[in-house]
């Protein structure tokens, strides 16, 4: 069976060709902006792009064309049940409430009277996100009722931006003084203070509800699993400095120690009622308990080159390097 890879840069395909090259499997690159993208893959069984949420073109018409493609029969990665919910926390909450997961109680309503109520009788802190975003974008710990009901009167009238300039500069100025990125990188956080993304431009505020969810105290860290097939790795991430936020933040732990194995058997189970091709599971802690925040099928791949080894799906441990990019190359193909 040929695969058609549509590569882009950075992304999982560079790692994609370089094992289908390595193993000599046949596969194409195709392009899935050209409008011709169908008839570029006739002489293909399947199709893999790990599109990008925050490209203004992706976000137009990634998951149709992956859906369209999979319902004739030909093998994409990410499938529907991997991705349909990818940078929508709305949509996960009522999926992983769905099959009993073990889900950070989330609170979303639709109506400005009825979500004010709630904030008038809940406890506090609470998180508020948008229902997009990565990297802990799009997030805020509510202290009290009377910033609740400003977030709620917000979200049910002029809305909230998809691009946040200023925290976004501060996150950059963050990482410039740890060493983890570039003046220039700042500089261009500047710009976008005048300048927003073209993403930010083109997809416009979001509006017309409200998502909560309950702060879960005393973590310094969170633990990302990443199951792909029936294998999983991890890694875990501290908080910022002075911050509630693990996502992002730049300060990740790999050893083996730092994972228990009912987080990984939790994610494995989780899986195969989503029958996920991949799967990233951030969970945080109460009273011991592992509790996931939100799921991707998505990472930045240099972050996980360090992880000292994975788990198959029996719970045993494989020390040394590995590579996951081949897994889905391999699970595509089976």
């Amino acid at each position: 069976m040929k695969i058609g890879i549509h590569h882009t840069e950075g992304s999982f395909s560079d790692r994609w060709i370089a094992y289908c090259r390595e193993k000599q499997i046949s596969f194409k690159l195709v392009d899935c902006y050209r409008s011709d993208i169908v008839e570029q893959l006739s002489d293909c069984g399947a199709l893999m792009w790990h599109f990008n949420h925050k490209d203004s073109k992706d976000s137009k018409f990634a998951k149709q064309l992956l859906f369209s493609l999979q319902n004739a029969g030909l093998r994409v990665f990410p499938d529907f049940d991997t991705v349909w919910h990818f940078d929508d926390k709305v949509g996960q909450k009522y999926l992983l409430e769905s099959i009993q997961a073990p889900l950070a109680p989330a609170h979303v309503f639709y109506r400005k009277a009825e979500a004010l109520k709630w904030a008038s009788e809940t406890d506090y802190p609470k998180v508020f996100k948008l229902r997009n975003g990565s990297g802990s974008q799009n997030v805020q710990l509510v202290g009290s009722q009377t910033q609740a009901a400003a977030l709620i009167r917000k979200a049910f009238g002029r809305g909230f931006k998809q691009y946040e300039g200023w925290s976004n500069l501060k996150e950059r100025i963050r990482k410039y003084r740890l060493g983890k990125t570039t003046l220039w990188d700042v500089t261009k956080g500047v710009i976008r203070l005048v300048r927003p993304t073209r993403y930010a431009r083109l997809t416009g505020r979001e509006a017309g509800y409200i998502y909560f969810q309950d702060f879960i105290p005393d973590n310094d860290s969170d633990i990302r699993i990443i199951v792909v097939g029936d294998r999983a790795f991890a890694l875990k991430r501290l908080v910022r400095e002075n911050d509630f936020r693990a996502s992002g933040s730049g300060f990740i732990l790999y050893e083996k120690e730092h994972f228990d194995d009912e987080v990984i058997r939790i994610s494995f189970e989780v899986s195969e009622n989503l029958h996920s091709q991949c799967m990233t599971y951030d969970y945080v802690f109460l009273e011991g308990k592992p509790l996931i925040v939100e799921i991707s099928y998505g990472f930045a791949v240099e972050a996980y080159d360090a992880c000292e080894g994975y788990w198959s799906r029996d719970l045993s441990w494989h020390e040394g390097p590995f590579n996951p990019y081949g897994w889905m190359v391999e699970d595509i193909r089976k």
